[in-house]
């Protein structure tokens, strides 16, 4: 991990840490305020198990108080992004569980999904090859998709024996890609071609597999390089924002920017529009 983002004001580091601690199921690598994470089992396409299901889970978790993270981009390792629940590590397993084992596993696999929605930092998913099952879910609870003319996205549950509804699929898909094209996806587990997935909005842009991961990273390092507390606040938005009416909206976002216009940052760029010259932004 490289070049943490300096907190000069030491009251305000007294209530903020860095995300130093290594993962030990998947890669990350925390470069100029942007983290990288890499589901690395290439050779079985990059499933998830419940040990890696459940350290996804509290990485997310502690983003809120990373400083030195301002976006994230996740990808796999290899030609795919991910296979979903490894069949013999997590698949087996869940057939030989009581009710309770079972409602515990479930609910943890949608507290990582919680924890990508909840973290302040935009997430760009970087999708190729495979990326099926629950990971077809990352890719879903990420931010921004990015991925290749071979990708395939299959919400596969179904082909298992599983309802469609599985990790938050039945709320955040039909809100990217429609309610007719999500029921098609969730009922037969087809999976999604990346040409219907750019037309549908489920992905941002397709690039080549050679090119993908520069296109995540610069994308990321946009991100990173503006904003990053009016970002966090977006993001907040557009989370909250489904279940709320227009004028509730409205009443929001009234909020959220005068909040906003509290910022430094929002000082920066005043000052740097003043003076002809491009705002440096810093995150507070």
């Amino acid at each position: 991990m490289k070049h943490p983002i300096p907190d000069h004001n030491p009251m305000r580091a007294q209530f903020r840490a860095q995300a130093t601690q290594a993962p030990q199921h998947f890669l990350c690598q925390i470069e100029a305020g942007i983290a990288t994470v890499t589901l690395n089992r290439p050779e079985r396409k990059n499933p998830l198990t419940f040990d890696s299901y459940g350290e996804l889970r509290d990485w997310f978790r502690a983003l809120p108080y990373a400083t030195d993270v301002r976006a994230v981009v996740l990808r796999g390792a290899g030609d795919n992004f991910c296979s979903g629940g490894d069949v013999h590590e997590i698949i087996g397993p869940l057939t030989r569980m009581t009710m309770p084992e079972l409602l515990a596993f479930t609910r943890m696999t949608g507290d990582v999904v919680k924890a990508m929605r909840a973290c302040p930092q935009p997430i760009v998913a970087a999708i190729d090859g495979v990326c099926a099952g629950a990971g077809a879910m990352l890719a879903l609870a990420s931010d921004l998709r990015l991925g290749t003319p071979r990708s395939k996205t299959a919400f596969l549950f179904t082909r298992v024996g599983l309802a469609g509804a599985d990790m938050g699929a039945c709320a955040l898909l039909p809100r990217v890609i429609g309610q007719g094209r999500a029921s098609e996806l969730l009922f037969t587990g087809r999976a999604m071609t990346a040409q219907e997935g750019l037309s549908w909005g489920f992905f941002n842009d397709l690039h080549d597999p050679d090119a993908l991961p520069q296109a995540a990273h610069a994308l990321a390092a946009e991100l990173a390089s503006g904003p990053t507390f009016a970002h966090g606040m977006t993001k907040t938005m557009l989370h909250q924002e489904w279940n709320m009416g227009l004028d509730q909206a409205i009443e929001a976002e009234a909020q959220a920017q005068a909040i906003c216009m509290q910022t430094q940052d929002f000082r920066r760029a005043f000052e740097a529009f003043a003076a002809k010259q491009r705002p440096i932004f810093e995150g507070d």
